[in-house]
């Protein structure tokens, strides 16, 4: 039978699949000698087993209560007692941070006989039934499903009658009488009274927490953050310290460094006379934690000293969780803090010049999805806009967007296609789903360890908290501002999570100074965000296997590319340049009646597309390109069937001959399922002359170059190839050409021909197909396409949302692929086809080739090179070394 109970003393810091981040870093902690309130965690797998038979499986009660009876021997007291109880807490705690999104409960232990003993033991009537208050309140929340709106109106109700603000003004009476109106709260809406039973409580709260990983907002959270469903959180049980004692009390949250700039000093929030919920939960606006040193500089002075400690232990940013009980300083969590993208950059360029780890290292606590934020734009302040107040900034960014005070609102508007800022008071777990949808996050309370500002760092999303000056009235729908100003539901304001500004309508966004970077180096006044990243980058193209190619079709696009560190291009899309004014050209091939008719339209296209590609080829001079011949049906030139049946239809007899034609033409080449249709190398090996003018136009190009002291390296890409003879023939065809241009302009180009595999057939003849290919490009759009018989253009909107609901995708396969399945053919692929032919070039040039995780698999098959849009180059280039890094050392992706 496997042990589901560990105490403390028992844990480390490595077992946080079995104990949960929090109780393996509580242990940790403990061996380290710190201040830790002593406890025991019970296991992931104990919740696994309880979520499958619905009750706790055998032997963990038992267990439970053989370690709560050597906790009860350690602290002298026995849970509940009537004389001198000991409390505990019941803390959720999974293998990663998923702040706020499951159970807590505080106090348990304390009933009608228990509260009086806690009073006589700490000479505070008040705060034992401040303690007591809260634990029904959190127990009926947590455990009982009783909305918290109940015991919110009941407590406003109590300071309302009592004239004041704050929970704190509520007096020991006061309280007494709260704690009766929530007994009957309990009542009235769980239909039982408040358990007198501590045993019972704990239990109780055990389940709950268990239930609280399948919540519908820890759901979500793990959908948007990628945390497998099947982990299960495991439960800390906590011997209770207090902060509500007083005023030589108090709770707090610290980091070792800004999480929202990486800047070290003191950083944190600390709340006098209050539990730690009181602080994550932003009810009361906190004190900036170097306010402590004058509050209480002993305990100060030894959290300084702790949070030193366990930064160098940890070689990273830490965040703690703290409580300070009659001047004791005791420490309730710590875990690898959550942090910016900027942050995470300065941090780890940080941690190498301190000598506590090295650039192999550092590349592994950046990823790039971070990369990918640092390039969005900023605002552009020299309009000088209407700034309307400042609060912290919580979470990076330029977010614009429509006022909404509701999460509903603001999933329904942005689902509409209209960005919306989510303004609240203070956000609560339940708004999850609205923080995602939103652009951004404003809250009038709260400060940098809130709940909105920690959901919102996680997830890469602007914020900005507790801004105080704001008067917030949900229900009326309006803000009101200093000087008068009133901003309502649907007005459009600009926030700034880096300065914490908050602007009045919409303010204009200026480049990043990361993409500046990217597009002409690094400058001499560059800021120490840039620097970082530069190291960094430095570092990753040293270490990296695969090459990085991007997808261009212009030569401007091309340009970018190399600028942000392409080494060649992977996928030149030929039919874009069928658009625009030269789609007159198209319609005159499709229409052309005879051969002289169809050979005149190739002639009048060829030109153009040679100077395409010495643009092309010219930007790129002495780095691989890869253009693909047309691929697309020829129908897609064409305007559609419908307008242009209701066009002629409407004109009747006035219809000109060319319309009747282009109709005609239409309805010819209409398909049912044009993807799967004539289109590729179909097309190209039915419509005579085509392949014949596209390989022409490329090797005139190359060859014009070369002429002019250039080094142009063309390769031409044979799509949708499904059989060896297609190869075959469009090869053939293809060299031919080559060798045509080749005699009449005495330059010879080397000029691989190669195909792209995006049908299954394809992957699984990859054998035979690479011998007559001379490379391969795995098309995954297409292979997602056809492996999962989707159409994406159909299925995405339909039903990809519902599936990833039912856990049947982690992610929609055409954003990471599918490793078990497009990936195995890949793999098949790549091995057979390099069996063939040894030393095949494998490339990937569909949306995957950017995506962080689809990198670290083309890494593992072996690929030579992945293909994706410019702007994504740096991410590639940066999770290509992280790729290598982290097979080097062993370890697994930690973003």
């Amino acid at each position: 039978m496997p042990k589901f109970v560990y105490a403390f003393a028992e844990a480390n810091k490595d077992m946080k699949d079995l104990l949960g981040g929090k109780g393996a870093n509580l242990g940790e902690m403990t061996r380290l000698g710190l201040p830790v309130p002593p406890g025991f965690t019970i296991t992931t797998e104990a919740c696994l087993g309880y979520l499958a038979d619905r009750d706790f499986p055998d032997g963990l009660a038992e267990e439970v209560s053989e370690q709560l009876a050597k906790l009860e021997q350690s602290m002298g007291k026995t849970l509940g007692d009537p004389g001198d109880p000991l409390l505990v807490s019941v803390r959720s705690g999974a293998k990663f941070s998923m702040p706020g999104m499951m159970e807590t409960v505080l106090n348990v232990g304390l009933n009608d006989e228990s509260v009086h003993g806690l009073a006589r033991q700490a000479g505070n009537e008040r705060f034992a039934f401040d303690s007591y208050r809260r634990l029904i309140q959190m127990f009926g929340k947590t455990v009982l499903d009783i909305d918290g709106e109940h015991f919110e109106d009941a407590i406003e109700a109590a300071k309302q009658a009592k004239g004041v603000r704050n929970d704190v003004d509520l007096d020991a009476d006061d309280l007494r009488e709260l704690v009766e109106v929530y007994k009957k709260v309990v009542h009235e809406h769980a239909g039982r009274d408040f358990p007198q039973q501590p045993r019972e409580q704990m239990d109780l709260a055990v389940r709950a927490v268990f239930d609280s990983w399948n919540t519908g907002r820890a759901v979500i959270y793990r959908r948007q953050e990628r945390i497998p469903s099947d982990l299960g959180t495991a439960v800390n049980i906590v011997a209770m310290v207090f902060g509500n004692m007083g005023d030589d009390s108090g709770t707090g949250v610290a980091f070792t460094r800004d999480p929202a700039s990486g800047g070290q000093g003191v950083y944190g929030d600390y709340l006098q006379n209050a539990q730690g919920e009181d602080v994550v939960a932003g009810i009361r606006n906190t004190v900036p934690l170097q306010n402590l040193e004058q509050i209480d500089q002993k305990s100060y002075a030894e959290l300084m000293q702790i949070m030193q400690t366990l930064e160098t232990h940890y070689k990273d940013l830490c965040d703690i969780e703290f409580t300070i009980e009659r001047g004791k300083l005791w420490m309730l969590q710590t875990r690898v803090g959550k942090r910016t993208a900027g942050a995470a950059f300065r941090i780890a360029t940080q941690l190498v010049d301190q000598g506590l780890i090295d650039m192999d290292e550092a590349v592994t606590r950046v990823s790039g999805d971070q990369l990918a934020q640092l390039m969005f734009p900023r605002f552009d302040l020299s309009q000088e806009p209407k700034r309307i107040t400042k609060g912290v900034s919580a979470s990076p960014g330029a977010a614009v967007g429509k006022v909404v005070f509701d999460s509903a609102k603001a999933v329904e508007e942005a689902a509409a296609g209209q960005a919306v800022i989510l303004v609240r008071r203070e956000t609560n777990p339940d708004d999850l789903h609205g923080m995602i949808a939103a652009k951004g996050i404003l809250t009038s309370r709260g400060g940098k360890t809130s709940h909105a500002a920690v959901v919102a760092r996680g997830m890469g999303k602007t914020c900005v908290c507790g801004a105080d000056e704001l008067e917030v009235d949900t229900k009326a729908g309006k803000i009101t501002a200093p000087g008068g100003v009133v901003i309502s539901e649907g007005d459009v304001l600009s926030i700034d999570g880096t300065s914490g500004h908050v602007y009045l309508g919409e303010v204009p966004v200026a480049a990043s100074p990361v993409v500046q970077y990217f597009e002409h180096g690094l400058a001499g006044d560059a800021d120490d965000l840039v620097k970082a990243v530069d190291r960094i980058m430095k570092h990753t193209d040293e270490r990296r296997r695969l090459g990085v190619f991007a997808n261009a079709d212009t030569g401007e696009d091309c340009a970018r590319a190399r600028r942000f560190g392409a080494g060649g291009v992977g996928l030149v899309r030929t039919e874009h340049m069928f658009l625009g004014e030269r789609r007159q050209l198209v319609e005159d091939l499709i229409l052309a009646e005879d051969e002289a008719g169809r050979q005149a339209a190739l002639d009048a296209l060829e030109p153009l597309q040679r100077g395409d590609f010495v643009e092309i080829l010219d930007a790129m001079d002495g780095l691989p390109v890869t253009i693909r011949l047309i691929d697309p049906p020829l129908h897609e030139f064409l305007p559609d069937l419908t307008d242009m049946s209701v066009k002629v239809a409407l004109a009747g007899d006035q219809a000109t001959e060319k319309d009747r034609k282009l109709l005609e033409a239409v309805r010819r080449l209409h398909e049912q399922n044009p993807m799967l249709g004539l289109r590729g190398v179909r097309l190209l090996l039915v419509i005579p002359g085509l392949l014949d003018m596209q390989v022409r136009a490329i090797a005139e190009a190359a060859a014009e170059l070369k002429k002019a002291g250039k080094d142009p390296k063309p390769e031409i890409m044979i799509p949708l190839t499904a059989s060896v003879q297609e190869m075959e023939i469009a090869k053939e065809a293809t060299a031919k050409i080559l060798a045509e241009v080749q005699e009449a302009t005495g330059v010879h180009v080397h000029t691989l021909i190669g195909t792209m595999i995006e049908v299954p057939r394809a992957a699984m003849l990859a054998g035979e197909i690479a011998k007559s290919a001379e490379f391969f490009s795995f098309g995954t759009n297409d292979l997602t396409q056809m492996g999962w018989g989707f159409s994406r253009d159909d299925v995405e909107g339909a039903f990809f949302s519902r599936y990833i609901e039912l856990g049947i995708f982690g992610v929609s396969p055409f954003e990471t692929i599918d490793t078990d399945g497009v990936g195995r053919m890949v793999r098949i692929a790549s091995e057979e086809g390099r069996a063939a032919r040894p030393g095949l070039e494998l490339g990937v040039c569909g949306e995957h080739g950017g995506d962080p995780d689809s990198v670290h698999f083309f890494h593992q098959v072996g690929l030579n090179y992945v293909s994706c849009s410019p702007f994504r180059v740096p991410v590639a280039r940066l999770e290509a070394g992280r790729a290598v890094v982290l097979e080097s050392s062993g370890g697994s992706d930690s973003r």
